[in-house]
């Protein structure tokens, strides 16, 4: 695949508007269109980043000179520039779950073929995604489910890790995340919440900004999640690593005062070899990655992945777990430089 894709990212948040650093200093991808509740920006050849980074966290894209215009219903601007977009990297909320499900069904109903990957958490949102395979073939569209960090990076880790053994007993997941202001993440932190006990989908949705406030000053900002319904759990299922979802644990901890991760995130699995013997494979990220990092780079390759198999007449919705993303390459690959040049080379370059 040599040419170049034209992104669209639906959601501008911190993830979405994190999308667009990633984007630039990838080789192959053009960032085209990106929009938040209040507005849509859209450019033909391609958004640079610093002018997202100038807006204020509450600032709509769609207050960006000359490339974007305030609109009431942004999604459907985008959905109307849509025929020369390759693909969508969907950053918008999980909450509620089918939230992120009804966004791509109108944009099917909108006519639009082309490709999709989202980071859904949630194993409900996700089997509200999976039952839009028929309408997907039926437009012509290929979609990767569950392609961030957790579902995603750590549950590909896993279908690889289960080679070894004749038999998966057990995959645990236990990640951590660090971010210095929640308020670069609302969405994040709601839906992290609504793990929680005592909270539901839609109390953690309903929770004003100042009750988060108050919830994470009596936890000195530290979310400690257990026993989480993420979707890794479906993922694995569906590709065959684990008999049962009940095999599959998902817990972790966020720190919304700090950057640097409370705990290291890791992917544990456990299994029986040929000759009888029990043993364990660990994945390990690397503590300097950020979320943002180790979930935006994942979902640009499985995007390209997707939209190599819409190239090839494979329509439908797939999970991360049964395809391998394609990476693509960066910028300043090959070359060895300090990370305070790479920083350099993308303010020159954005």
């Amino acid at each position: 695949m040599n040419r170049e894709l034209r992104i669209g990212v639906l959601g501008a948040g911190g993830l979405g508007r994190n999308a667009a650093r990633v984007i630039v200093m990838k080789e192959g991808v053009r960032l085209v269109a990106l929009c938040d509740r209040k507005g849509f920006a859209f450019a033909e050849g391609g958004i640079a980043p610093e002018a997202i980074e100038a807006l204020e966290p509450a600032q709509s894209v769609g207050t960006l000179e000359s490339i974007g215009a305030l609109a009431e219903d942004s999604l459907g601007e985008v959905l109307e520039r849509s025929e020369t977009i390759d693909g969508f990297l969907l950053t918008l909320p999980n909450l509620p779950n089918g939230f992120m499900p009804g966004v791509v069904e109108r944009f099917l109903d909108g006519g639009y073929s082309g490709a999709f990957v989202d980071a859904l958490k949630r194993t409900r949102a996700m089997e509200i995604t999976l039952a839009l395979d028929g309408k997907l073939k039926a437009n012509r569209c290929t979609y990767i489910t569950g392609a961030g960090a957790t579902p995603g990076l750590l549950s590909a880790a896993a279908v690889l890790a289960a080679q070894s053994f004749v038999e998966v007993e057990q995959v645990d997941i236990w990640w951590g995340v660090g971010i210095s202001n929640w308020d670069a993440y609302r969405a994040t932190i709601r839906e992290d919440i609504a793990h929680l006990p005592g909270y539901t989908v839609e109390s953690a949705r309903a929770l004003s900004d100042e009750k988060v406030e108050a919830l994470l000053d009596q936890t000195e900002g530290k979310l400690v999640l257990h026993h989480m319904e993420h979707a890794d759990d479906l993922l694995l299922e569906r590709a065959g690593v684990v008999a049962s979802r009940e095999q599959v644990e998902v817990g972790g901890i966020m720190d919304t005062r700090s950057a640097r991760k409370p705990v290291s995130t890791t992917m544990t699995l456990t299994g029986i070899t040929f000759e009888g013997k029990r043993a364990s494979h660990r994945f390990v990220l690397g503590d300097e990655t950020s979320m943002a990092a180790n979930v935006l780079g994942p979902m640009l390759g499985y995007l390209k992945r997707a939209v190599w198999l819409r190239d090839n007449g494979i329509y439908g919705v797939f999970g991360s777990t049964e395809f391998m993303p394609i990476p693509l390459r960066g910028k300043y690959a090959g070359k060895v430089l300090a990370p305070e040049e790479v920083a350099a080379q993308y303010e020159a370059k954005a």
